[in-house]
């Protein structure tokens, strides 16, 4: 699934080419992409919007549109396109938006697991979101005391979007490492000190990855290079590249965890 970085990194790719255009038509070939409204409800209010901005909160893009807000969560395998228009709709895509710059915003999904919102006010969808990682309100102390009032081990805790906003496996992962964390320790146990190491290595990793265009694992992920910079995610078995210890590999809420025995306590 797409992580904070390589959502920014298609929301930065899009923003030139979308903001001001026009929605000239709509083709929806897979009615369960709209998670709301309706598909005629659809069809009706996005025709004539005017794109004001691309922007991201967590892992969902928001399209600021001149009457309304477009959310898309990309889950497992979506993927957001531009193509000239018009344009037949190839396998898997699940939506074309055509615009007024002869191009179609595409939405394309391979396991139909995305999902699409046209709502009058964000929060309906986001509402239940926590801080970004990146945001001026959060700090290591609200960081510190978030932890302390949870009694979860620290990987389900970084997965849970309503605790921090746009960590996946990948990034809880290489920063549980960066800052010498176990994926397994209870978060009311970590002192202010490791609070400070882990909020830091959070915005380190996730700046790394939005420097490289994020991560390219599989056929979503298109033109990052932070996999060359893993130091523990898919490395099973390899060196650490702190200590030469063997990474491990373990599953944690039936989620794949990669860490290093010997640095993270």
């Amino acid at each position: 699934m797409p992580e904070l970085p390589e959502v920014e990194t298609i929301v930065c790719n899009l923003r030139p080419a979308l903001v001001g255009r026009q929605v000239l038509s709509v083709g929806l070939f897979w009615a369960r992409t709209l998670a709301a409204p309706a598909m005629a409800e659809f069809h009706q209010r996005m025709v004539g919007q005017r794109i004001d901005e691309v922007t991201r909160r967590a892992k969902y893009l928001h399209f600021i549109l001149s009457g309304g807000h477009l959310l898309v969560h990309l889950r497992m395998s979506g993927d957001l396109l531009l193509r000239p228009s018009p344009c037949n709709p190839e396998p898997h895509d699940r939506l074309h938006l055509a615009l007024d710059s002869d191009e179609s915003l595409v939405f394309n999904d391979t396991r139909k697991f995305g999902r699409i919102w046209l709502v009058d006010d964000p929060q309906q969808v986001l509402g239940n979101l926590g801080p970004e990682p990146f945001a001026d309100d959060f700090t290591a102390s609200i960081l510190h005391y978030s932890l302390q009032a949870r009694r979860r081990q620290l990987k389900p805790l970084l997965l849970d979007q309503s605790f921090l906003a746009g960590l996946g496996n990948i990034y809880s992962d290489e920063a549980l490492h960066l800052s010498g964390l176990h994926p397994l320790r209870q978060s009311d146990t970590i002192s202010s000190e490791e609070s400070y190491k882990l909020f830091e290595a959070i915005r380190a990793v996730l700046r790394t990855g939005i420097e490289n265009n994020g991560a390219s694992i599989d056929w979503v992920y298109r033109g990052g290079n932070f996999q060359n910079h893993f130091h523990v995610y898919g490395r099973t078995g390899e060196p650490c590249l702190v200590c030469e210890t063997p990474i491990q590999r373990i599953l944690v809420g039936q989620r794949s965890t990669h860490f290093c025995p010997r640095c993270q306590l």
